[in-house]
Formats: structure tokens, sequence, C-alpha cells
């Protein structure tokens, strides 16, 4: 395992392309209602980010051992789709619909990169889950246990602490609400490439696990199932 410490530049760069890619997300987010095209979501959250500077991460992202390299900007997943899906035009959104926008970007891309005074792009990577109108209870409950596990498993994070601090607070929330909870799929480092060491999943035991350390980049992904 080899994981990556950014500078404190770096860290800077992360963070105000972070924002960015937030901006961009929320815009997104913003436009789904019933009657909406995945795909529409997914064209409209390219033009951001090529607007604000930047390269969509996941376009053209080959997965090892995969043949052929991801064809969007987006994973776009709905309802039983956890991660990973893609945008369709034909796949249209319905009310109580629950949809999964995952999103990466590179910034600065390499035209903008002298310009920003760096020499290159870092990468972040971000998703949020939302209702597509009127959604039910159990839905509205699932998404709000899965943001709280994220903020424990956010507040987890210090050097010092260990990769399995962060699985074991999200697995105990999620278990809070008898969630079932997604053990393939995890989050990861991130900045240099979209999916770095270490690999962090939503688990664990205290004490367990990498050390966190000052100068890492982590994505944190807490993946919850009803049931």
């Amino acid at each position: 395992m080899s994981i990556s410490i950014k500078t404190k530049e770096e860290i800077n760069f992360l963070r105000e392309g972070g924002k960015r890619l937030a901006s961009v997300l929320a815009e997104v987010a913003a436009l789904i209602t019933p009657g909406t095209s995945v795909l529409d979501l997914d064209l409209r959250a390219e033009q951001l980010i090529l607007e604000c500077g930047g390269i969509p991460a996941f376009k053209g992202y080959r997965v090892p051992g995969v043949q052929k390299a991801y064809p969007a900007t987006m994973c776009i997943s709905v309802n039983d789709e956890v991660v990973h899906a893609i945008p369709r035009k034909e796949k249209i959104l319905y009310e109580g619909d629950v949809v999964s926008l995952d999103i990466g970007m590179l910034w600065p891309s390499e035209a903008s990169a002298k310009e920003a005074g760096v020499r290159r792009g870092l990468i972040t990577d971000m998703a949020v889950t939302v209702g597509v109108g009127k959604i039910s209870h159990e839905i509205e409950e699932l998404i709000r246990a899965t943001k709280e596990s994220l903020d424990l498993g956010i507040a987890a994070v210090r050097p010092g602490a260990h990769i399995g601090d962060i699985g074991h607070v999200v697995e105990q929330r999620l278990k809070k609400n008898n969630l079932g909870i997604i053990r393939d799929l995890a989050g990861h480092g991130v900045g240099y490439e979209l999916h770095e060491d270490p690999f962090i999943p939503n688990f664990g035991s205290p004490g367990t696990g990498p050390e966190i350390k000052e100068g890492m980049v982590l994505a944190i992904e807490p993946m919850a199932t009803l049931g």
C-alpha cells in the first residue's frame, strides 16, 4: 500500500477544486424533478465543470481489467442501483425515486493550470443522494441516516487515528437504523489519481487499519440500503 501525502499548496488547490465541484453538484441536484432525463443531468454537469476550468474525472476513466472507458461525466444511480450506474437518455426520473449523483473533477485543467500557478491539476470526488418529489418516510430516513454517518466519519479523521475508526462510526450509525451496509465498495484516497490508497470500508474496528497522517486526502463514501 502506498498512501500519498499532499503538500499544503496542493491541499489548498484541492479545497478550491472541491468548492467548485460542490457548486456544480448542487446546481445539478436542484434540477432533479419528476420527468427529468438522467442524461440531461449528466450533460449539464459536464458543461458546468468545463465552465469552471475543470475536466470531468470520470469521463474516459478505465477500471483495471475493463476494456471500455467510462462514457459519462457522472454516475447517476436510481433506486436499487447503489452506485456507478451510467446515465442514459431513456432513463426518466419519477415521483418517489431516490437518486445518487456521483461526480469527480480534475481542477485546474491543463489549460488553466498555468493561470492558477500550479504544475498539475488535482482530483476531487463527491456525491449526494436526493429524493425526487415526495418520497416515502423510509427513504427520508435512509438519506438522513447515511448523511449522519458521513458526518461522523469525517469527524473521526485526525492525525493519529486509524482508517478503522472511520469505518466503525459509519457502521454503528447505519446499524442504528437497521440499514444494510455495502461491503464490496468503499471510500478511498484521492488527489493525484481518482482512486488511491487507502481503501476506506464502511465498517471496521477502532484502532485498526492504516494510521491517518497529516496531508492525506480521503474520500469517505457511506453506502447503505434498506433492510
